[in-house]
């Protein structure tokens, strides 16, 4: 008799404590949106509340998967990246605007300037050893000036896009349109099949483990994240099929963040970026090419800077001297309520879209509320420190 592959030995045992702290921030997240749905009347339940909570925090998803790589390799961040959306902006209204330059050849234009600014970026932390905090520190400094600058040909110190239907339909239009308050069917089959390959993966990756052997949870745990990930999925279909279709801010920000969940999972380079942050020495003795890595983060990080400005400019329709003004200190919060560790070497692409989900309803709830600008920083900053000492106290008691 063949002997089954399955034993008690790779069951793993549902802890409730040890389940409650690994899913912490979404049950924060669940609960924070419950509390403002409740404080504004049902007004965050609303189909225009889920579309706004998208195109509103699309630049957080994108820059959030290349602050996280930053951070991976040590603690390291990218301070210039709001300053780079500044720059790239004005630049993108200059060659749209003011020198006649097609839709296509001005997207290029500004990749282009990505990689070059990332390559430099890159070289001048990997190579030439200067700190990540004081080389981002200095475009930081010199970006928004230089962009402000270059602003300044306007008289209102911004670049109008509202001409250009091609680059907004591009960056912030909406697929399978129909009329608001009309369910919108395109967008609810894109929901089922995304439920639908939700529960595959979960399954697939399941009977992989258990043919080789490794540990995985009980079966009705796996049940319990293929329910609630696909009605997850199902609900914001469902609330953006009444609000018009699908924006295409989501469709990048889906594309950028499966790219970097696969890359930190499945493939060798992402296990490097871990094991640089880990301990660099261990990493550099072990064969690892620790300056690539470096490298790569940063050039990385000024691609995914280029695509969060394209999203930004198309979004408010101009490019202005305060576009991407603290979008750095976003990316960083959500990255660290994400789970994603302050000394490097532990996060996953999943907390940060919770975490930077997390960010954004409170903004969200925050505004709906009317509660003050001001009082708005200090409810973020709050939420900042609980989430590293959580991180602190529960390394503490794994140790």
């Amino acid at each position: 008799m063949e002997k089954s592959v399955v034993n008690q030995s790779t069951i793993r045992k549902a802890d409730p404590v040890s389940l409650l702290k690994k899913n912490a921030m979404l049950i924060i997240l669940v609960l924070v949106y419950i509390f403002f749905t409740a404080m504004t009347g049902g007004r965050m339940f609303r189909p225009n509340s889920f579309n706004s909570l998208i195109n509103q925090n699309a630049y957080v998803y994108i820059i959030g998967c290349g602050m996280l790589m930053c951070m991976l390799t040590g603690g390291n961040i990218d301070l210039s990246c709001g300053a780079f959306v500044c720059l790239l902006g004005a630049m993108g209204g200059m060659m749209m605007v003011y020198w006649g330059m097609g839709t296509a050849l001005s997207i290029v234009a500004l990749l282009a300037l990505g990689v070059a600014y990332g390559c430099g970026l890159g070289a001048l932390i990997a190579y030439v050893r200067v700190p990540p905090w004081i080389a981002t520190l200095a475009g930081y400094l010199a970006f928004r000036g230089l962009g402000t600058s270059i602003l300044g040909v306007s008289s209102t110190n911004s670049i109008s896009f509202k001409d250009n239907q091609d680059f907004l339909n591009i960056f912030s239009g909406t697929l399978f349109k129909t009329p608001e308050g009309e369910l919108n069917w395109p967008c609810m089959i894109v929901g089922v099949v995304g439920a639908a390959l939700v529960v595959l993966l979960i399954f697939k990756n399941r009977t992989t483990r258990l043919k080789k052997g490794y540990e995985v949870d009980q079966l009705g745990m796996d049940v319990a994240k293929c329910v609630l990930g696909a009605a997850a999925i199902l609900l914001v279909m469902f609330k953006l099929a009444l609000s018009g279709g699908i924006p295409t801010t989501l469709v990048w920000v889906g594309i950028v963040v499966l790219f970097y969940s696969f890359i930190t999972s499945k493939t060798t380079i992402g296990r490097h970026f871990y094991v640089v942050g880990g301990n660099i020495e261990a990493a550099r003795l072990s064969g690892v090419n620790t300056k690539r890595i470096m490298f790569i983060a940063y050039l990385n990080m000024a691609v995914l800077t280029t695509i969060a400005a394209m999203t930004t400019m198309t979004r408010f329709t101009a490019a202005n001297a305060d576009a991407g003004k603290n979008f750095e200190m976003d990316a960083i919060s959500a990255c660290v309520v994400g789970g994603v560790s302050a000394s490097g070497g532990a996060g996953t692409v999943l907390g940060m879209v919770i975490g930077a989900t997390l960010i954004g309803v409170i903004n969200l709830g925050m505004f709906q509320v009317n509660l003050d600008a001001n009082y708005q920083r200090v409810v973020k900053g709050f939420v900042l420190l609980a989430a590293v000492v959580f991180d602190i106290l529960s390394n503490k008691k794994k140790s």
